[in-house]
Formats: structure tokens, C-alpha cells, sequence
């Protein structure tokens, strides 16, 4: 039986978090990323990567600062990670230590069968 991905379970792909940010302020940015970690393994979070200096193949849009990847198992899990009332309050630091560009939630696709 073949379904589309629209038809799927969204609680059966994982959601990517994908983002771009410029530090202003290396220690309110630092104070977040202390906090980061426990928050996003809370919901089940896994860091992927981070990059610095990205490298933009095409586009009209190269990406200046850093560019962050991380998932977690579901996007309702995401969400939660997102609206969790102690990140609210630690990303206060990130406000306040950087200019972000976009925090955008990519859903995955579902396993294929």
C-alpha cells in the first residue's frame, strides 16, 4: 500500500531544525548554548552539526554566520521543545546575543516501505 507524505503520521517523521544566526555577543550567546543541550535532549533533540562558514553552491541568498542542524523524533516533540517555558527563558540569551536570520522546523520524510 503506498501512501503519500501527506497522508502519513506526522508523528511518524522526525522534524529538523534548521538554522541561521550571527553572534553579536560571544557570552550571552555562550549562557545559551550552556542551557541548549539538557533542553534539547528533554524532548529527545539530537545536534547534528554546525558550520561557521558555510559554503553556498547557488542560490542568490549566501548565508552569512552560522548555520546550526538539529532533529528531533517528531514535530509535535519540536513544537514542545520550542514552547517549553525554561527555553523561552534561556533563548532570552540568544535574543539577546545574536541576530537570527530564521529558525525554520523541515519536517522529515517517513520511513519507506
Amino acid at each position: 500500500m503506498n501512501q503519500s507524505i501527506e497522508n502519513e503520521e506526522p508523528s511518524l517523521v522526525p522534524a529538523y531544525m534548521i538554522v541561521n544566526l550571527i553572534v553579536t555577543d560571544a557570552d550571552r550567546y555562550r549562557t545559551y548554548e550552556k542551557g541548549f543541550f539538557p533542553l534539547l535532549k528533554k524532548y529527545g533533540g539530537e545536534f547534528i552539526t554546525y558550520d561557521d562558514s558555510p559554503l553556498t553552491l547557488e542560490g542568490n541568498s549566501s548565508r552569512e554566520g552560522r548555520m546550526i542542524i538539529f532533529k528531533f523524533p517528531t514535530e509535535q516533540l519540536a513544537k514542545d521543545w520550542y514552547a517549553d517555558a525554561d527555553y523561552q527563558a534561556l533563548s532570552e540569551h540568544r535574543r539577546a546575543g545574536t541576530r537570527m536570520e530564521f529558525l525554520t522546523l523541515v519536517r522529515g520524510l517517513p520511513p519507506r516501505k
